[in-house]
């Protein structure tokens, strides 16, 4: 009913200001002003005043706009109309850019940060993306932007999802989705890999968490523990030898993780068989490697490496009973391992697929790693750069 009030209104407007100029325009009423009676009263000639040339003055225009009948009350209401509408119209942009993938959708939105990349602002997101970006290509007719290239990428670790689901949400073919995945995995395997580094044996003792000082004082280097993921059954027989995991029940890959005290990623092996086990992986991956004599791992009991590790302990008869003795207080403190993985798992759902794609445990003509040593890698980074979950107090 409103608006059909305001319409009416504007529309008697419209027709008075057209009626006026028709009316100026009219030669009729010259020759009317011409020919008056020089007696009319002075009353008269001023309200139906026009000029030499055929126009109605500044007074006439000013009687003119009273003819509308538009009060302050009206106008007011019109300006209701005009604020609504521009909220509405904010409502509608704000909705359209969360629905993108853009830089300025995660920008404005922190918990949308969160969701689809794990990581704890956007700040942090930028640095990643600014180590990346110059190795990102994004030619004349690219559909998608360098940023989108890289968040779709989070996406998929971060959630799982569907190359397919990602061609809808980004509006691209399927085929360009996996092109994308596929090299800006790589991308972000060499950008980032830098980051999982073995801290100085110094660094580890002025940062000690309280709990392990009391326990150790400052000589634990390291807390070690296997996890697995599941994927495909191979079609090669062999293939489906070495992956058959009997703790598992299925077909895994295995990965040696190194945690410090501090509740951060310093080793990551390559991705292994299930088959194998978890002293064999010690052994072979180079973690030992990393010990210097003094040093104290945290491992629980299926690991039984205290063989092993004397051979990198220079010249040490054994480990003292201090330091390998599988007590309550060290199962109490590795269990911060076991945080760490969780966290990892939980947060980067692409660890908890019932099937990850067997084509990601070949490697490419030419390369060292799989894709899935790379991603192994870059979501132990990604998990670094979160809030340790080990108090330090």
């Amino acid at each position: 009913m409103k608006l059909k009030e305001d319409k009416q209104r504007r529309s008697e407007c419209a027709e008075a200001m057209l009626n006026l100029q028709q009316t100026a325009e009219s030669p009729d009423l010259t020759q009317t002003a011409e020919s008056s009676e020089p007696n009319q009263s002075a009353d008269n000639s001023q309200s139906k005043d026009i000029s030499g040339n055929g126009t109605l003055n500044d007074q006439d225009y000013a009687d003119a706009g009273c003819q509308t009948e538009l009060t302050m009350d009206d106008i007011e209401k019109m300006e209701d109309v005009l604020r609504q509408n521009t909220t509405e119209l904010g409502d509608l942009r704000t909705k359209a850019l969360d629905a993108q993938f853009n830089q300025e959708s995660f920008e404005k939105n922190e918990d949308k940060t969160k969701f689809y990349t794990g990581l704890p602002n956007f700040l942090v997101l930028m640095q990643i993306f600014e180590l990346c970006e110059p190795y990102i290509t994004c030619g004349p007719m690219s559909v998608l932007s360098k940023f989108e290239q890289f968040i779709l990428v989070l996406m998929k670790l971060r959630l799982n999802l569907p190359l397919k689901d990602l061609a809808f949400r980004f509006k691209i073919s399927l085929p360009t989705a996996s092109r994308v995945w596929h090299k800006v995995i790589d991308i972000l395997h060499d950008r980032l890999e830098f980051q999982i580094e073995w801290p100085e044996r110094h660094v580890l003792q002025a940062t000690m968490p309280m709990a392990f000082r009391q326990a150790f004082g400052c000589k634990v280097a390291v807390i070690v523990d296997c996890f697995e993921v599941f994927i495909e059954k191979p079609s090669n027989l062999l293939a489906q030898a070495q992956t058959w995991s009997n703790y598992k029940h299925h077909h895994t890959v295995k990965f040696l993780l190194g945690v410090a005290p501090q509740g951060y990623v310093t080793y990551i092996s390559c991705a292994w068989g299930g088959r194998v086990s978890d002293k064999q992986i010690t052994i072979e991956s180079g973690l030992l490697k990393n010990l210097l004599p003094g040093d104290t791992i945290l491992a629980d009991r299926g690991f039984n490496i205290g063989d092993s590790i004397s051979a990198f302990t220079k010249g040490r008869k054994q480990l003292s009973a201090y330091e390998v003795a599988e007590t309550r207080k060290i199962a109490n403190l590795r269990i911060h391992v076991e945080r760490v993985i969780g966290l990892v798992r939980r947060k980067y759902q692409i660890l908890q697929s019932r099937a990850m794609p067997i084509e990601h445990m070949a490697t490419k003509p030419g390369e060292a790693l799989a894709m899935i040593d790379k991603i192994g890698v870059i979501y132990c980074v990604l998990s670094n750069l979160c809030e340790s979950v080990v108090p330090l107090e």
